[in-house]
């Protein structure tokens, strides 16, 4: 909706989702009068060796749920599914965050164990994955992604695969939009959704932007991610909602209680 007040209006606020993911949360940026500047700090790459993905999706009925955790491990994950094979039709998904089971509905996936909070702990939460003792579960994710959905499922006596369905690069990006904008006093907010994000950010700007940086509001949808933040030396840190919405309120707020 539109923000008729223009809350945002004149700030630059830089977005640093992943290229394919940013456009939904820039438009209720540029809705509520602010300018999007996107820098994503995340790539989002296929696999170099999809073999071991292939045999896992060959045996997918083995199991009886499939987790996923992010939007990129639905897309990646299901693409390589629907092109080798058809769904089992007792198996149960289960998903981290709404953004998941959207992604998951684009498939015709429409059942789906999901929680209210947007992060494993909160989908270990849940009764129905209370009791799982000898059931087999297969986590669709990213290469070397957080390890504590499986770890905590393992522990209640459940059989667990990762099925690592894409890469996570350190994009090659100039930081001179940034600093040009930091040099004019024209950018005024950084958002960032993962703390692998954060610290790739802290990369990508260098020991010239660090700064900079350092002294821009950050705000971040997770305590996880605040956390990293502070460690990082950020002077003002920010933890909003969830969600593309609750972001955006909370930059509104932000900056309607500061200016």
């Amino acid at each position: 909706m539109m923000d008729k007040g223009g809350s945002l209006a004149g700030r630059c606020i830089v977005l640093t989702r992943p290229a394919h993911q940013a456009a939904s949360l820039a438009e209720l940026i540029r809705d509520a009068g602010g300018d999007p500047l996107l820098f994503p700090v995340i790539e989002i790459a296929d696999l170099e060796d999809k073999a071991p993905l292939n045999a896992q999706i060959n045996r997918l009925d083995e199991f009886d749920r499939a987790f996923f955790v992010s939007p990129n491990a639905v897309h990646k994950a299901m693409t390589a599914i629907t092109a080798r094979r058809g769904l089992p039709p007792r198996l149960k998904y289960a998903a981290v965050g709404r953004g998941t089971v959207r992604a998951l509905n684009k498939f015709g996936v429409t059942d789906v164990m999901a929680p209210a909070r947007f992060d494993s702990e909160a989908l270990l939460e849940m009764p129905g994955l209370a009791d799982v003792a000898g059931r087999r579960f297969i986590i669709f994710r990213g290469v070397g992604g957080r390890d504590v959905l499986g770890d905590s499922l393992t522990s209640r006596g459940a059989h667990i695969e990762y099925a690592e369905c894409y890469r996570r690069l350190l994009p090659r990006a100039s930081s001179a939009p940034l600093l040009q904008a930091w040099r004019a006093h024209a950018l005024h907010a950084a958002i960032v959704t993962s703390s692998e994000g954060l610290r790739n950010l802290c990369s990508l700007v260098g020991a010239e932007g660090l700064p900079f940086l350092q002294h821009t509001p950050i705000f971040v949808p997770h305590p996880r991610i605040a956390a990293t933040a502070h460690e990082l030396g950020f002077a003002e840190v920010v933890q909003t909602a969830q969600g593309d919405d609750g972001i955006v309120t909370g930059l509104r707020h932000w900056f309607v209680t500061h200016t």
